[in-house]
């Protein structure tokens, strides 16, 4: 149970508010056939996604950084990104509802993101969500990304909210960590893009969610008047 309304609530955005999984299981299964590689398995791909490019680009084709082939690779899968924003990708299911709550109810909601702008606001401006998001900080709009909490004390500056009256939901330990260190109160998204080896449980959010619906319920009693 949560105790009291929260001021904002913020959301990480791939694999907590939206399911961007789709585009990166074509990008990167594109990019291996244009290199005669195997497709991965979707699964595979979905839970390294919260990681970012250079942990496809590691996934995939099993480079170390330094690889002199790295940089291309990666810079190849971002062109291959950009044409191709949006086209599966879309709010995870439920999650209209969860968002129509906040907004009913005058709660502010927003994104703290680890995906630089280049890709987030065209992802938000195609779903209709750039306009209803109250705040959006991506890491080219700080010095330090999460886990540091320097983005969500910006989210928090940007729209006038305490950060202890702020609700933080992700599904990476780098977003429960920020959370935590923000003095928030954290939630872990357990339907998000959780690799097979990672433990949820050992992240220390204040709660943990298995499906939207769970979070509308969470939410519900202190934000529904």
């Amino acid at each position: 149970m949560l105790d009291e309304t929260p001021s904002a609530v913020l959301f990480d955005l791939d694999g907590t508010l939206i399911d961007t999984a789709p585009d990166f299981v074509y990008i990167v299964n594109k990019l291996l056939g244009q290199e005669n590689k195997p497709p991965l398995p979707d699964a595979e791909i979905r839970n390294c996604v919260s990681n970012g490019a250079r942990a496809l680009i590691t996934l995939a084709f099993d480079l170390p950084i330094e690889h002199p082939d790295f940089e291309p690779l990666k810079k190849r899968l971002l062109d291959l990104y950009d044409q191709h924003i949006a086209v599966a990708s879309q709010l995870f299911e439920g999650m209209e509802a969860c968002l129509n709550l906040m907004e009913a109810n005058n709660i502010p909601w927003g994104i703290v993101t680890n995906k630089p702008s280049r890709f987030t606001d065209p992802l938000l401006d195609r779903l209709g969500l750039a306009q209803r998001s109250a705040v959006t900080i991506c890491p080219d709009h700080v010095k330090n990304t999460k886990p540091d909490p320097e983005p969500l004390f910006k989210a928090c500056q940007r729209i006038n909210v305490e950060p202890a009256q702020c609700i933080y939901v992700g599904d990476h330990v780098r977003d429960i960590e920020a959370g935590n260190r923000a003095d928030m109160t954290t939630i872990t998204a357990l339907y998000g893009y959780i690799g097979h080896n990672e433990d949820p449980l050992t992240w220390q959010a204040d709660h943990a969610v298995e499906t939207t619906q769970d979070l509308i319920k969470l939410l519900t009693p202190v934000i529904s008047h």
